[in-house]
């Protein structure tokens, strides 16, 4: 169930806060078990049949959680039972996730295993690494063992940020579980933070999808320089505002039940460098690698060598966390690589910040081709493309068309890109005519375009427009 469809926004959603704030207010135990069932309903919608491997999590990490706690207070060493559950976790992650991977690329090293058929069950990688923590933050002492199987259970599955993040860690939300306290202030502003999200990804993110996958549906070689370039840019816009208004969208729900999720991307595209953009991007995947292997191996408090070995390691796993293809594994080893020089290369360290922004940005681009492409060659073809050593030439009165029906969506995906929004905030705060504060018009003209952008977003769903998500395969 995708929060920018009909169902969600003018069924589930309802009913789901009908319930919670009229027939169970002031019930905690009841607001969290109806929560609780909510969240594996709105799982099972789509998928039923992978109902179990979500209940299967659940169980199995409470189970690791409480032998954690057990060890740990009869003063034995927890190197077998956090084994056990990085182990279970990630067994499971692999069965549904990289088997098919690992038999198909034995099979190209001449092994001939029968390949099977395997659907993969939407959000794995989320809730997988959600529920992982909790183990790991229970061995670190970062927070207590839950003891009731169902409020893991809410934690694990809540569905606001279940199938596509942003990755809450247990020892962030732990104490809101049974003492968030909502208010009329959060729910306000968590209405306003999803309508930012759906217009990004409604009014935005659909968009650039429908140039990007009609670019990227064709031979590289049949493509035109400039309409390859304008499928990349495009697929650039796309998937910061589908995952980042997906973002919105989460934070702006749990807002709405009282959870404050932190933020998962912060104007990534204004980024200085290269390891500024990973700040920036994805925050809480990025937290979750740093937190639980970059640091457990020695972070950066090590000799070079076992440091360029730990950001390696990071990202390889990075790429392998997004998908079970060897352009994603050449995804990581390229950003790998890009850190790398900017850490111990002074030349690209200290890049002037416009040409830093450039670099950034053209090294973002190309590889969220890679990121996009099927196959190494595919991305490979593409790239060659756009660089115009590949494809049909320069002259291409398609391209000219598509850029010329898509221009005001591309210019506001540019101007928002950046922090244009609290830039204009700030302009407003400081002009003061006449000596009066103009937050009260910087409140009206906020409250104005929410409601057009929202208005917008219902007639575009209304007519059924193009509404892929591209984190659901992840």
């Amino acid at each position: 169930m995708l929060f920018s469809s009909a169902t969600f926004l003018f069924r589930f959603l309802p009913i789901v806060l009908i319930g919670y704030y009229i027939f169970l207010r002031g019930m905690r135990r009841g607001q969290n078990l109806f929560l609780l069932v909510c969240s594996l309903f709105f799982y099972a919608w789509g998928e039923p049949r992978f109902l179990p491997v979500m209940v299967l999590s659940i169980g199995m990490n409470y189970g690791f959680g409480r032998w954690v706690y057990r060890w740990k207070f009869q003063g034995k060493p927890l190197r077998a039972p956090v084994a056990a559950a990085v182990a279970g976790n990630l067994v499971l992650l692999f069965l549904f996730k990289y088997l098919v991977f690992t038999i198909e690329s034995l099979n190209a090293l001449g092994m001939d295993w029968k390949v099977p058929v395997i659907d993969l069950p939407i959000g794995i990688s989320f809730f997988t690494f959600q529920a992982l923590s909790y183990v790991l933050d229970v061995a670190m002492g970062r927070t207590e063992v839950q003891r009731s199987p169902l409020t893991l259970g809410l934690y694990i599955s809540f569905f606001p940020q279940l199938i596509a993040g942003p990755i809450v860690k247990y020892s962030d939300v732990a104490h809101q579980i049974d003492h968030r306290v909502e208010s009329w202030a959060d729910f306000s502003a968590g209405c306003s933070r999803f309508l930012i999200g759906l217009a990004k990804k409604v009014l935005l993110a659909n968009q650039m999808a429908v140039v990007a996958d009609r670019v990227f549906a064709q031979d590289p070689g049949a493509l035109s320089t400039p309409m390859a370039w304008l499928g990349a840019v495009c697929y650039t816009f796309q998937l910061y505002y589908d995952f980042s208004g997906y973002s919105d969208m989460a934070i702006g729900l749990g807002l709405m039940f009282g959870f404050r999720f932190r933020e998962n991307f912060d104007h990534p595209y204004a980024s200085k460098s290269v390891t500024e953009f990973w700040r920036r991007w994805h925050i809480s995947l990025g937290t979750w690698f740093r937190d639980y292997v970059y640091i457990p191996l020695g972070g950066n408090r090590v000799g070079v060598g076992k440091h360029i070995r730990n950001l390696f390691v990071v990202w390889l796993l990075t790429g392998l966390w997004h998908g079970a293809n060897w352009t994603f594994v050449l995804w990581g080893i390229f950003y790998f690589l890009l850190l790398c020089l900017e850490k111990y290369v002074p030349a690209v360290k200290k890049l002037p910040s416009p040409l830093g922004r450039a670099y950034t940005l053209l090294a973002v681009n190309f590889l969220w081709m890679l990121f996009r492409a099927d196959t190494p060659a595919y991305a490979g073809g593409f790239f060659l493309t756009m660089l115009g050593w590949n494809g049909s030439g320069t002259a291409d009165p398609a391209c000219g068309l598509y850029l010329a029906e898509n221009a005001v969506f591309l210019a506001l995906a540019l101007l928002f890109s950046f922090p244009f929004a609290p830039w204009l905030r700030k302009r407003l705060e400081r002009l003061r005519p006449f000596g009066q504060d103009l937050s009260l018009l910087w409140d009206l003209l906020y409250a104005a375009g929410l409601v057009a952008a929202g208005t917008l977003c219902v007639c575009y769903l209304v007519k059924g427009t193009y509404n892929p998500f591209i984190y659901f395969r992840f």
